[in-house]
């Protein structure tokens, strides 16, 4: 994953209401959820909702389906993957994971 592709997907999950936009989608699993059942969920406006689900969209974390005259989004769980794994590559890579013990353990 290239630099500029993860600090934008950071950047569209940066914002409270995007993020619990995303989370309550990662939790829908793979069937996703229609945009009314998002709007009622979150308890946001119809012109929120759109304008967040589209920064979502637009960085590649969230797809959208239409289904006859329902909008279903659902996270892209390959970009969720990527974003994670990314972050996750050099863990550790230049010292120790291991926390060191506090001196009221010692």
């Amino acid at each position: 994953m290239k630099l500029e592709v993860a600090a934008s997907q950071m950047e569209s999950l940066g914002n409270p209401t995007r993020l619990r936009l995303y989370r309550a989608l990662v939790r829908a699993g793979f069937g996703g959820l229609p945009v009314g059942a998002l709007q009622q969920k979150l308890d946001i406006p119809a012109s929120t909702l759109s304008h967040h689900c589209r920064k979502l969209v637009d960085a590649g974390l969230v797809t959208q389906e239409r289904q006859g005259t329902t909008l279903i989004c659902r996270a892209n769980y390959t970009a969720m993957s990527a974003l994670i794994g990314y972050l996750a590559d050099e863990c550790c890579a230049d010292g120790s994971c291991a926390e060191s013990p506090s001196k009221a353990e010692a």
